[in-house]
């Protein structure tokens, strides 16, 4: 395997690269991860089963077209491949350091800046992609409001009606989340689609981005997942409101953007996480009552 990822590396840069260094690091819930070197270059390579190549590409995919934008900074994309029993990713490694709060304004200003300046005209995205290890559908759509209720929140609610967990009725529910954001316009943009402080880091006061679930969407999504499992810092706020200010109604959007994330993660880790999507669900219905 790893003379895949030495042969894919050199393929790649036009290099010879052979390890002389491997050493396992945090990699998240789903994949092996290890930074590699040959003394002077280092990568960062994502390992998984062989069928999970599809994962990485699209990961590479959606790092490709953050960075062609040239406003946000995000791993650069080396190579993917597959050997005999693994799919892997190789990315350049980026050695992380301590934020100060000035790194968080300017986190804040250039996500604001990606989502101000990558319009498209619809939703969706070029392929179907990931939300962790979940498919995530992303077929083009004009109306947003359609997009989001049905290959968002309709799709999770269906992949846990097949494991047999019932939130609600399926066609209720998508309706419900629908109705919410009959009010609200959107221009689509490119969104992060994953975007918690663990998908963020900072390197020399360089604030970088990574493991994306892209699609255009209402940037809304991205703020609202910032909040989901506890608040970036502040000056993040200021920055993004001072550069493309949020409209009216956000509080209450956000409740249904992150139901969808609840939902995932009732897919994917069951639990206390199915509890959690039922009590976000009454208070989407109760905000739709009052």
């Amino acid at each position: 395997m790893w003379q895949c990822i030495e042969q894919a590396v050199e393929a790649q840069t036009g290099k010879q690269f052979s390890i002389v260094d491997k050493q396992p690091i945090s990699g998240g819930d789903i994949n092996l991860a290890y930074k590699i070197s040959d003394g002077r270059n280092d990568y960062f390579v994502k390992l998984n089963d062989k069928e999970h190549v599809s994962h990485f590409e699209s990961e590479a995919y959606a790092l490709e077209q953050i960075k062609s934008l040239n406003l946000i900074s995000c791993p650069e994309v080396i190579t993917t491949g597959i050997s005999l029993d693994k799919s892997f990713l190789v990315l350049k490694y980026i050695p992380f350091t301590p934020p100060n709060l000035t790194d968080w304004y300017k986190l804040g200003a250039n996500l604001a800046l990606m989502h101000k300046n990558s319009q498209h005209g619809q939703f969706g995205w070029q392929q179907d992609n990931y939300i962790g290890d979940t498919l995530q559908p992303n077929n083009w759509s004009s109306n947003w409001r359609t997009f989001f209720s049905e290959q968002r929140i309709a799709w999770q609610l269906q992949l846990l009606n097949e494991k047999s967990i019932q939130i609600g009725d399926i066609d209720h529910i998508t309706q419900i989340c629908h109705d919410s954001l009959l009010n609200h316009s959107v221009t689509p943009c490119l969104v992060h689609g994953d975007l918690w402080q663990g998908n963020l880091g900072f390197s020399e006061s360089t604030a970088i981005i990574f493991d994306p679930a892209c699609y255009y969407a209402d940037r809304e999504v991205d703020i609202a997942m910032t909040e989901l499992f506890g608040c970036l810092p502040q000056e993040f706020y200021q920055a993004y409101q001072e550069t493309y200010p949020l409209q009216p109604g956000f509080e209450q959007r956000k409740i249904i953007y992150n139901f969808y994330h609840v939902l995932n993660h009732a897919n994917l880790f069951g639990g206390i996480y199915i509890d959690q999507a039922r009590a976000m669900l009454s208070r989407i219905i109760s905000l739709q009552i009052h």
